[in-house]
């Protein structure tokens, strides 16, 4: 069907040529390079993707899950009428990380490339779980802080993780690469470098305020502003 398409006209190509039959032809025959990249303009920037743009890309989604993370955890909260309602992991940002450091590691997995839903959800489960135990391992042994507590569930490993939520782990992660992702890879391809670089100094900035208040209250609850203002006028 391609050796079809090249006999005709640009709007024959356009017209009778998929997106992914067209990339594929025009990656094995670099004579076809200039008139490929006329007719399909975002088709150099795809093949020819740096390993630094990738690398942003991959910044923006952390930023994107973890925020989506927390706005998941409020909701929980209110749901379940927790007894933690703030939810908070950064002092001023509305960010969730371990949801970030899961779908991320998730994703440079392979999970796009998998077939099947119950690969995905698989790979979900093993990877997202993974990353929930070494989260909560570093935030107790760093800061003496639990954010989450699985102790009174059924199946669960030091309270750190259990059965029940590593399936919520799989589904959400399966609906979130196959539905949310292909959003959010065109909106990171549009964005600016100096947009990630501003990101991650913003929420280093905010790291750094964070572990003050945790090493300073070992409380999860006292990561509000007032706390970081009252620790200051203490002072």
């Amino acid at each position: 069907e391609i050796s079809e398409c090249l006999v005709g006209s640009e709007m024959c190509i356009r017209d009778r040529c998929s997106p992914v039959d067209f990339l594929s032809f025009y990656h094995d025959s670099p004579r076809f390079a200039t008139r490929a990249a006329r007719i399909f303009p975002s088709a150099r920037a795809i093949l020819k993707k740096t390993d630094a743009e990738e690398e942003m890309e991959h910044i923006w989604y952390w930023f994107a899950y973890s925020f989506l993370g927390y706005c998941l955890e409020k909701l929980f909260a209110a749901a379940t009428s927790s007894s933690h309602r703030l939810r908070r992991c950064f002092v001023f940002l509305p960010l969730c990380p371990v949801y970030g450091f899961a779908m991320v590691t998730i994703l440079l997995l392979g999970a796009e490339k998998l077939p099947g839903a119950w690969e995905q959800i698989l790979l979900g489960m093993l990877a997202a779980t993974a990353m929930e135990y070494a989260v909560h391992w570093g935030y107790e042994r760093l800061f003496q802080v639990q954010f989450w507590d699985y102790s009174s569930t059924k199946c669960d490993v030091n309270g750190r993780i259990c059965l029940p939520f590593s399936i919520c782990w799989g589904i959400l992660s399966m609906l979130a690469v196959r539905y949310v992702q292909p959003v959010l890879e065109g909106y990171a391809a549009l964005l600016p470098e100096w947009a990630a670089a501003l990101a991650v100094f913003l929420v280093t900035l905010d790291g750094i305020l964070t572990t003050r208040v945790l090493l300073t209250t070992h409380d999860i609850d006292a990561l509000t502003p007032r706390t970081l203002l009252r620790s200051k006028r203490r002072r």
